[in-house]
């Protein structure tokens, strides 16, 4: 079974199971694992890792429309050495700082392969859940798309700091925060636009109609990704935010957003479709 297979398994046991995050009250909880083979191709630094491990949880902060209050990680390898414990928490804790977060710790234990689990803890009053969407409304994504892809690319080319850079993505906490008021419906987009939608979908009970033209695909695609598309709506992993919200908010959320805000179509009855032809339901698969 894969990743949503379960979640669809657990889903009359554990309340909310799909969405981003745990809701206690107004505390917000999420975890997520990372694994060497899958997650941190060579010459991913372990600052980056920390970064991009701890960055992982608190996307799902963000996109519970939470503010970050902690984060914590378990680090196992086959071996510690100082200089790589030290890169790793000083990307941990820096990623937590830029969202206005703390890294607080965690624990060591030893493994075959560099793994990283990560749990990172937000608050939120009004909490924005996947199933609020209603036909008629506005589908937007913050940001850029296809970061992630460009910079697996750029590692396989070996251009190292460059792909470590596109790797160290800041989570959508503040952009987040400024969306509850509009947002009927919200997620992040780690496994990719077109999977995304599925989901968001599913959980609405609706559809979707994207067009082409308007994703906002991230300019070190072009240069570097043989097929744009894939990479901005398949590959998933750039931790960008998937609303849903009034057409006549769309202006307002616009201006309160900390990052650029695009509409890339619109919530319909069934369906999820782009430029009038069936989207796959199809990115990234734990």
């Amino acid at each position: 079974m894969d990743e949503r297979t379960v979640l669809k398994l657990l889903s009359g046991t554990l309340d909310h199971a799909g969405d981003d995050a745990a809701v206690i009250g107004e505390l917000l909880i999420t975890t997520d694992m990372l694994h060497e083979t899958t997650d941190f191709p060579d010459g991913t630094t372990k600052y980056t890792a920390g970064w991009r491990a701890v960055g992982a949880s608190l996307s799902d902060v963000a996109a519970m429309g939470g503010e970050a209050t902690a984060a914590v990680a378990v680090y196992a390898a086959p071996e510690f050495r100082e200089e790589e414990i030290r890169g790793f928490v000083a990307g941990a804790s820096d990623v937590c700082e830029a969202v206005g977060g703390r890294y607080v710790g965690g624990d060591l234990d030893g493994h075959e392969e560099f793994t990283v689990a990560t749990t990172a803890i937000g608050s939120c009053e009004e909490p924005v859940y996947r199933s609020g969407a209603n036909p008629g409304e506005a589908v937007c994504v913050t940001g850029t798309l296809g970061r992630s892809a460009a910079a697996l690319a750029l590692f396989e080319a070996g251009e190292t700091e460059r792909a470590n850079d596109l790797f160290r993505f800041v989570p959508r906490v503040a952009a987040g925060r400024t969306l509850v008021p509009h947002a009927s419906a919200m997620m992040d987009s780690s496994d990719g636009v077109a999977r995304s939608l599925h989901q968001l979908a599913e959980a609405s009970d609706c559809g979707f109609s994207i067009e082409r033209d308007r994703l906002s695909i991230d300019e070190s695609v072009y240069e570097v990704a043989d097929d744009p598309l894939e990479a901005g709506v398949f590959f998933g992993e750039d931790f960008e935010l998937v609303i849903t919200l009034p057409a006549d908010s769309i202006s307002a959320a616009k201006e309160a957003a900390s990052t650029p805000l695009t509409m890339i179509g619109e919530v319909t009855e069934s369906g999820v479709s782009m430029d009038g032809e069936a989207l796959p339901d199809r990115g990234f698969t734990h």
